[in-house]
């Protein structure tokens, strides 16, 4: 694996990029990316930030969201992924990034996920509460100073995937990489209220729902939230309007894990998973060809709903102290 050091040393010698963020896009794959971008733009880079799909609403507030592509077009001379652990996480643009790097693009890997393959020639990947502590290092390592937007991007990374600082791999680097973001003009205030407050009516009314309807089970140590196709359609929302609501099962005594299953087509059900510590998640989405973080991991199930429950009811029971 490389050092920050050598990603940056790559990086300085690029004379165009690509960034792309992975599918079903959050605030720490966006806020990389987009720091990242902004860091690269004041060093004379061109760059384009790369998504397969919507990105979600409430991170608009964030000037140049709204810019970012579904496909590039640059034929950029660098491909850097960031937040993804591996290929597949880029979702349809995977097929444009291993194009690439067949053709000799120069592939850059920077990651936080205790399961990332190391899938390009250059990779980074230190475990941080967010990703874009690691972005905001390789930004100094640049020889960027950060401007408010670019701030409040890092920011907006490190709030939401550290749950506003309360996950347990929070430590001392992640609040001080915070209060840089902070002494640089972002906005801790305005960036919370977007990113965790702010939601519609419709939005409250679904989450009203699907809470009303969790299933405990293994002496309710496990809950699962269901999110049907059915129940987005009557709120008229988006798949992004779901994020969020498997925290709220890990509130709940005596839980130890909390999954959302959210279905995505028929016989299709993306499964977010959550645990306060005693169970590695990341081992149970790895069963089913996922990963992410000890804490926080997910991954995809096809079939009917019952069965993908029963599978992964039985793959955290193992891994429960009994």
């Amino acid at each position: 694996m490389n050092t920050l050091s050598e990603i940056a040393d790559v990086l300085k010698r690029l004379k165009s990029a690509v960034i792309f963020t992975h599918m079903r896009p959050d605030g720490d794959t966006l806020g990389s990316a987009m720091a990242l971008s902004r860091a690269l733009f004041m060093l004379g880079i061109k760059n384009e930030v790369v998504n397969e799909g919507e990105i979600p609403e409430k991170f608009l507030f964030l000037e140049g969201m709204k810019d970012i592509r579904r496909a590039p077009s640059l034929d950029a001379e660098g491909y850097i992924c960031v937040d993804s652990s591996d290929e597949a996480r880029l979702g349809y643009a995977q097929s444009i990034f291993l194009s690439g790097a067949k053709r000799g693009k120069v592939t850059v890997n920077i990651d936080h996920h205790i399961s990332n393959t190391r899938f390009c020639k250059y990779n980074f990947v230190r475990q941080r509460a967010s990703n874009c502590e690691n972005i905001a290092e390789l930004v100094s390592l640049l020889g960027v100073v950060p401007d408010k937007l670019l701030a409040s991007y890092l920011l907006t990374g490190m709030i939401t995937d550290s749950g506003a600082f309360s996950h347990s791999d929070v430590t001392g680097d992640s609040f001080r990489a915070a209060a840089a973001a902070v002494d640089a003009g972002a906005e801790i205030g305005t960036i919370t209220y977007e990113v965790f407050k702010k939601q519609s009516k419709a939005r409250s009314q679904l989450y009203a729902e699907v809470i009303a309807g969790l299933r405990y089970d293994l002496d309710d140590r496990l809950v699962t939230a269901l999110v049907t196709q059915a129940q987005l359609a009557k709120y008229s929302l988006r798949q992004d309007a779901t994020e969020g609501i498997v925290d709220f099962g890990l509130s709940v005594e005596p839980v130890e894990v909390s999954v959302c299953m959210l279905e995505v087509r028929k016989h299709q059900y993306k499964a977010s998973l959550r645990s306060k510590g005693t169970v590695n998640v990341n081992e149970v989405a790895g069963v089913f060809g996922g990963g992410g973080h000890i804490l926080a991991s997910g991954c995809m199930f096809f079939g009917s709903y019952e069965e993908a429950y029963d599978k992964l009811r039985y793959a955290v029971l193992q891994r429960l102290p009994q």
